[in-house]
């Protein structure tokens, strides 16, 4: 196998650059009306036929021949049973994976507050998990444990009674190390279900499958059609993009260091998009021979080609002020600023999912076991969202106590607004409360 890399080169200096960029970083992610009517069919089904629907459309897409929905639910014993079948190294790596997510997660918890005014009233906010949270994990030999990892224990850490999982086992490949992931962070049933029909259960419920809260995790361009349609029904934590990175470095790192790690993103598919940004050509060029390099000892060579020649870019700055601007201007999904003093960038950076600091810290490692979270705003939308996190999975209510004093204190003024508003009914409301001592004030 011959595979090659022309990987596009940009310089912020020529007149054209923000045409080119822009281009470059487009992304549709619409799906066609063929999808669209295929995905409302199945979730019409599921709404119509509950667990009979899961099962058929089990059958047909996924090539599993279950004779009914008990042979698609899998118990505490059988995740328990998938510890035992993977390797104590695996095991091992599992569990400091999830003990690390779960104490950076930890911090991330909201409480509930009050205070009391000088008249008595009471105001605060009351934080409350989820009742319970949808877990979508892609199936067969090609899915992600860590995935399990990131989604579940936020769940849990934010006090969510019930996470369940639904997984497709495709021609009736189970994963074992995803359900090792799922018995270690805490997952309370797990259905091997996938695709839009799965979305469409744990929004809407069937007899087996409870309707959840919320439903989190990625999936191909089915499941994500899927819960474009459930929202509003149902939570959703994002709609992604391919995966991303951005490499800020100011040419002083390996350049095969720097080459590998555009390929830890280009790996995942040919739309994933890997991207270097520095004042220095020199080591631009230095990085585009290691990319020639490196590509033919990868294992998914053809993969990161068609990703590194499709969307992939070089970019050269004047300085490293530039080169943060245009990391802003991207808002990528993963940073890295791998340069003599991070730190010192750090308060430059407006947009990113995640930031990784200084030379040694690889974005593979955030993606397994730093403890943050690996799901991520993609396609720019860094610049107004987050991580997933255990805010996520916690709702927020306002808390408003009015004593005698402070209802007819407040319900003047709501009296003026109202009526300004020509909302009568508001207005005597709150001028019930108004104390004969305060009328007319």
């Amino acid at each position: 196998m011959t595979v090659s890399t022309a990987i596009a080169r940009l310089n912020a200096a020529d007149a054209e650059f923000a045409r080119h960029l822009d281009h470059l970083l487009s992304w549709e992610s619409v799906s066609d009306d063929a999808v669209n009517q295929r995905v409302l069919d199945i979730i019409k089904g599921v709404r119509e036929r509950g667990d009979a629907a899961l099962v058929e459309y089990t059958q047909r897409f996924d090539g599993v021949q279950a004779s009914g929905i008990a042979d698609l639910i899998l118990g505490r014993e059988r995740l328990e049973m998938a510890l035992t079948r993977i390797s104590p190294a695996q095991r091992a790596a599992l569990e400091k994976a999830a003990e690390r997510v779960r104490i950076y997660h930890e911090r991330q918890k909201q409480d509930s507050w009050q205070y009391t005014e000088a008249d008595g009233t009471v105001l605060g906010q009351k934080v409350t998990p989820l009742d319970r949270a949808g877990l979508y994990v892609p199936g067969g030999k090609a899915s992600y444990p860590s995935s399990v990892l990131m989604n579940a224990i936020p769940a849990k850490v934010a006090g969510v009674a019930e996470v369940v999982m639904v997984v497709p086992t495709p021609r009736g490949e189970v994963n074992e190390l995803v359900l090792a992931a799922a018995c270690i962070a805490g997952v309370d049933r797990v259905f091997t279900v996938g695709g839009a029909q799965a979305v469409a259960a744990l929004a809407y419920g069937t007899e087996s499958v409870p309707q959840v809260d919320k439903i989190v995790g990625p999936g191909n361009i089915y499941v994500a059609t899927a819960k474009r349609h459930v929202f509003g029904q149902v939570g959703i934590d994002m709609i992604a993009g391919p995966s991303e990175i951005l490499v800020v470095c100011d040419g002083q790192t390996d350049p095969d260091w720097i080459a590998m790690d555009l390929f830890s993103q280009a790996e995942h598919d040919e739309d994933a998009q890997a991207i270097l940004v520095s004042p220095d050509a020199e080591f631009l060029d230095r990085v585009a021979a290691s990319i020639d390099k490196l590509l033919p000892t990868m294992e998914r060579a053809e993969i990161i080609e068609k990703s590194i020649n499709g969307r992939g870019v070089l970019i050269q700055v004047r300085d490293m002020q530039q080169a943060i601007e245009v990391a802003n201007r991207i808002a990528p999904e993963h940073l890295e600023l791998s340069v003599a003093d991070p730190q010192a960038w750090l308060p430059h950076i407006r947009h990113a999912g995640a930031i990784f600091m200084g030379r040694h810290t690889s974005e593979a490692l955030g993606d397994y076991c730093a403890g943050p979270n690996h799901v991520l705003p993609t396609s720019g939308t860094a610049r107004f969202s987050s991580p997933l996190g255990v805010y996520d999975f916690q709702k927020r209510s306002s808390i408003i106590y009015c004593s005698e004093q402070g209802a007819s204190e407040l319900g003047q003024t709501a009296s003026v607004l109202a009526r300004g508003e020509s909302l009568t009914a508001h207005a005597r409301s709150a001028e019930y409360r108004i104390l004969d001592q305060d009328k007319g004030n």
